[in-house]
């Protein structure tokens, strides 16, 4: 009786695969996204660690989809007339622009908290 030998068994070299199509998750066929989980607030901060002293707007806690996330960032880069970047599920944001992005998130109906100081 022959074996099936098309299944993968162990692998390290590609990192997490994607259970249904057996892919890297970068390559992965099923194009399944998915939510990140969270409390439902929405969280926006200023960071300049690691920055050169340059000010980046955070905004953590979005519950979207990966490319609903993309669309998102790219609105609000407009909207701030500036540039920036979705990196593991945080929107960046160049500059300070807090009290705008705080009424933008909230005329879109998200619960937006201002988190670190200043």
């Amino acid at each position: 009786m022959p074996r099936n030998t098309n299944s993968l068994v162990y692998s390290t070299d590609a990192g997490r695969l994607c259970p249904e199509c057996e892919r890297p998750i970068e390559r992965c066929l099923c194009n399944n996204e998915s939510t990140p989980e969270g409390d439902g607030i929405v969280r926006i901060s200023l960071d300049t660690k690691g920055r050169k002293g340059k000010g980046v707007t955070l905004i953590k806690g979005i519950l979207l989809a990966p490319s609903d996330m993309k669309k998102l960032a790219k609105e609000l880069k407009q909207k701030c007339g500036v540039g920036g970047a979705v990196k593991n599920e945080c929107i960046e944001i160049q500059g300070d622009h807090r009290d705008l992005l705080i009424t933008l998130l909230e005329q879109k109906k998200f619960k937006v908290k201002r988190s670190g100081g200043k």
